[in-house]
């Protein structure tokens, strides 16, 4: 059976990106062009269907071990705006608009992994706090936030069977062992100041984007539209890639209350972040002083002056460089949705694209 994933994208630059040549037009819409782009207003497109797949996150949790089912359950009532689910249900009712049962239930498995991700991202950067809340490896310590984070991935491959449809399981199978990839790669290069920009990409393909992409893909495969695989899939993608380089871009310049985090953490984690790639190469090439002080800051995670070394990464030029590059994937994501038919569904897609791109404002 032939392989379902892109690969992921080359991108050592050494200048900025422009918009590369094609044949497909980005989705001009008037009728939203001057709104302002609020998450819950795309979620009311789908209210019903989101509210049913809510309780069914919750509900498939049937573990018969009680500590399995708090320590679940405590993550999972952390909230979060479940925005993969939220896409699988946009191109479920873009395919057919009719409410899916199966679409429903796939989006709450999609949910259950990311959240899996989460538990085990908190024990690897020994985090105590999630959306305001404790975390599970906090609340409890960390062998048991491991082991619930392998039975939520345990528990949505047990649903997954219940499709019986073997391209879902290879999609979704292929996928999880690329996230579990791509955050091993990122742990080979942490404190790596050589990291590279194909580097990062091939991380975030596998951390982030991938689940993206198994949200949309699976709806294809899910609603037998095989003419839609490739652009849902391309949706994905460049929607997961523009979604990370934008909170990557916010650790050096957002509002910490508003993240959760206080700025330069990535730093600190000595995480191998597009904006601190970018700052090294530019620094580097121009011979700067600088280039020495924030190379050792990446390799041994001491940010005591951390206020310095945000302004000098956000003085040197990889701030606007990392917003054009995710204004880049923004923009390959647009392209994927006009190959797609042009209802409400796709415009909510084209909003969320929107919304993410705004946070860079």
């Amino acid at each position: 059976m032939p392989h379902l994933f892109l690969t992921s994208v080359d991108n050592d630059m050494t200048t900025p990106n422009t918009p590369s040549s094609t044949d497909t037009p980005v989705i001009k819409d008037e009728t939203i062009k001057d709104e302002t782009l609020d998450y819950a207003d795309i979620q009311q497109i789908i209210a019903d269907d989101f509210a049913i797949m809510d309780k069914q996150v919750f509900g498939s949790l049937n573990s018969k071990v009680q500590l399995v089912m708090n320590v679940s359950q405590h993550v999972i009532n952390a909230g979060g705006k479940r925005m993969r689910p939220l896409i699988t249900l946009l191109c479920s009712r873009l395919c057919k608009d009719e409410q899916s049962k199966d679409a429903m239930h796939l989006a709450a498995i999609t949910e259950m992994l990311h959240t899996a991700t989460l538990v085990h991202d908190d024990v690897i950067d020994e985090s105590g706090m999630r959306r305001g809340r404790p975390t599970a490896n906090a609340t409890w310590d960390n062998p048991t936030a491991v082991l619930v984070g392998d039975y939520l991935i345990a528990r949505a491959f047990n649903l997954l069977v219940g499709f019986q449809s073997l391209p879902l399981l290879q999609l979704f199978s292929d996928g999880t062992c690329d996230i579990a990839e791509g955050e091993v790669l990122q742990l080979q290069h942490q404190h790596n100041p050589e990291a590279t920009e194909t580097d990062y990409m091939n991380i975030i393909d596998g951390k982030t984007s991938r689940l993206f992409m198994m949200a949309t893909a699976g709806v294809a495969i899910l609603q037998d539209k095989p003419e839609f695989m490739q652009p849902f899939s391309d949706f994905g993608q460049h929607f997961g890639n523009a979604f990370q380089i934008i909170d990557d871009v916010l650790d050096y310049s957002g509002d910490s209350e508003v993240m959760g985090k206080n700025l330069g953490d990535d730093l600190a984690e000595g995480k191998p972040t597009l904006p601190t790639i970018v700052a090294l190469r530019l620094l580097k090439q121009i011979n700067s002083a600088d280039y020495d002080k924030l190379r050792i800051a990446v390799q041994t995670g001491k940010v005591e002056d951390a206020a310095s070394l945000i302004k000098l990464v956000q003085d040197s030029g990889a701030l606007e460089y990392c917003r054009n590059r995710a204004l880049e994937e923004t923009r390959l994501a647009q392209q994927a949705l006009a190959q797609l038919p042009d209802n409400e569904y796709r415009k909510g897609l084209w909003q969320l694209t929107q919304l993410a791109s705004s946070r860079l404002a």
